[in-house]
């Protein structure tokens, strides 16, 4: 069917949901907008479904996610009596319609019979992940967008070891899914038509939360003589962050407007700690208080920004690969001080990770193992070490700000990065040192670490084969030399080679030169763009610009 065909179906439909009906209302006259939101469907992916809030099953709305519920809840169901009592937990952040996708999952579900655990108000993802587990669930849904901008919204879905859903189980949720029927005629029964089949979940899963992150600690550190700037960017980070903090006697300025749960992140520039904008109040507000560190998270608190005095004075931004690598030498550095390092210890992170974290643990021993970029790799990995018992895992980290320290949740979690990076802070300062420092350090002893990431966004509907041909075009002709530094190797992520040493097939391309500097060119799996990272290793700051503006002039494309 054309997709004017689909909208005339939808139109004429009785009972849609308000918010779709406006929406059809103002695109009916409109043959583009039409053919935008009913000419492609929103694909279900690895990640779930991310997408712009409208009507239509090219957009993030009541049907679209009850399809993707009933595809998940008929997954669920096949696997017996016992997984439907288990049921699944939900949760959602502070995002346009979370609260009602929230609902409808869970009506979804009831009406398959599978019991759904429903929080009774916005919780972030690491908590989630955290909730899946310690009640014994089948699986988990978390609604949210992540940092996306604030017209997005979105749909991820947990197993039952509280982490994403990897490849193998995500294919059989898309077949399901593909085999349900219209999504506008979908049942979703309301919390007293449920028969108990909806239970609402309090805060009592929030203490035990709470009480979990607050065991990692690993030192006695005089916390008050911390200040804390902290901005939960309006999202669900706010009441955990604080209140783990305060247990632990950090002195915390919250950033007042960025606190409440506004779905337009009226009072920030960006909810992304990738990007400085949303630091601006924050700094600002650090500067006036005279707090030693900023940090922030993203709407769904599973991203942790942070920012750091140097030896001016100045607060300096970190990006995900020098925040995760203070930590690892933080971490690892006090295992070994007190002789606490787990046997076979084991450090995970991803293909487009800095190597900086990686010379940071062989200098301990530490084995480091990579990953597909996806938390949910690292996530099983954790999962897999866990059930062979021949690996103890340390730390988990992605460039893109997410990292993982206790396994008792198996998604990022800025909760517990909030709470470790303070305490790496309050230590560091005990001895005369900011965060900043210690970075420095790490750079004498393995050379200047310089890395970044460069977005070339595709968007219409053609996007994403300008993205396949820009991939396609790199892995038939690349750049052999840059700069005097000769093509060491170029890894084809979907090459047999690559599979046989255990990565799933994905498009992604890795060429390596021979001086230790690295390119990475991977399609973003939530949004329309293709991302290009960098890895350079130099004597000095200086040299390493010169070589990372040899190697963008080299690979980016042009128009």
């Amino acid at each position: 069917m054309t997709a004017k065909e689909i909208f005339d179906i939808w139109y004429k439909h009785d009972g849609l949901e308000p918010s779709v009906r406006a929406e059809l209302e103002r695109i009916k006259d409109d043959p583009s907008a039409i053919e935008d939101c009913f000419g492609t469907e929103l694909a279900f992916g690895t990640a779930g479904l991310r997408g712009v809030l409208g009507a239509g099953p090219g957009r993030m709305n009541v049907y679209t996610v009850s399809r993707a519920s009933a595809g998940y809840a008929a997954y669920i169901a096949a696997k017996g009596e016992d997984a439907c009592r288990r049921g699944v937990v939900i949760a959602h952040d502070n995002r346009r319609m979370s609260r009602e996708f929230a609902l409808t999952t869970a009506g979804v579900f009831a009406a398959h019979g599978v019991h759904a655990w429903l929080f009774d108000s916005l919780r972030p993802t690491p908590e989630l992940s955290f909730a899946v587990r310690h009640l014994g669930a089948a699986g988990g849904v978390m609604i949210t967008a992540s940092h996306n901008p604030p017209e997005y919204n979105g749909y991820k879905i947990y197993n039952s070891e509280g982490c994403q859903c990897g490849l193998d189980e995500t294919a059989e949720v898309i077949k399901c899914i593909s085999a349900v029927g219209d999504p506008i005629d979908i049942r979703s029964l309301g919390i007293d038509e449920a028969n108990g089949l909806i239970g609402i979940l309090d805060d009592s899963i929030d203490e035990e939360y709470y009480r979990t992150v607050e065991a990692i600690s690993l030192r006695r550190v005089n916390t008050g003589d911390l200040r804390v700037v902290y901005s939960p960017q309006h999202g669900t980070g706010n009441i955990p962050v604080r209140h783990v903090l305060a247990d632990l006697g950090y002195d915390v300025v919250p950033v007042e407007k960025q606190c409440t749960p506004d779905p337009d992140f009226s009072a920030t520039k960006s909810p992304n700690p990738e990007s400085p904008l949303a630091y601006e109040a924050a700094l600002e507000l650090a500067d006036k208080v005279n707090a030693d560190i900023v940090i922030t998270t993203d709407p769904d608190c599973d991203r942790l920004g942070v920012a750091a005095r140097d030896s001016d004075g100045a607060l300096r931004l970190m990006t995900g690969n020098q925040s995760g690598a203070v930590l690892i030498e933080y971490i690892l550095s006090t295992h070994r001080s007190r002789g606490t390092m787990p046997e076979r210890a084991v450090m995970v992170n991803t293909i487009v990770t800095s190597d900086l974290g990686d010379r940071i643990c062989e200098s301990y021993g530490v084995k480091v193992e990579k990953t597909l970029t996806g938390f949910k790799f690292i996530g099983e990995r954790i999962a897999r070490h866990l059930a062979m018992h021949d690996a103890n895992y340390v730390f988990g980290y992605e460039e893109s700000y997410g990292c993982l320290i206790g396994d008792f949740v198996r998604d990022k979690d800025a909760v517990q990065a909030s709470l470790m990076l303070c305490e790496a802070a309050a230590y560091y300062k005990k001895h005369g040192k900011t965060l900043i420092d210690v970075l420095g350090e790490l750079y004498a002893r393995f050379g200047f670490y310089l890395d970044t990431q460069s977005n070339f966004f595709f968007r219409g509907a053609d996007g994403q084969k300008k993205i396949a041909a820009l991939t396609a075009g790199l892995r038939r002709e690349h750049p052999t030399e840059v700069a005097g530094a000769k093509l060491k190797r170029m890894e084809d992520y979907t090459s047999e080679e690559t599979q046989a040493e255990g990565f799933p097939s994905s498009d992604v391309l890795r060429f390596v030169f021979n001086d230790g500097c690295w390119v990475a060119v991977r399609p973003s799996g939530t949004e329309p763009k293709c991302k290009f990272y960098y890895c350079v290793r130099a004597d000095d700051e200086a040299a390493a610009k010169e070589k990372l503006a040899a190697l963008r002039a080299a690979f980016e494309p042009r128009d």
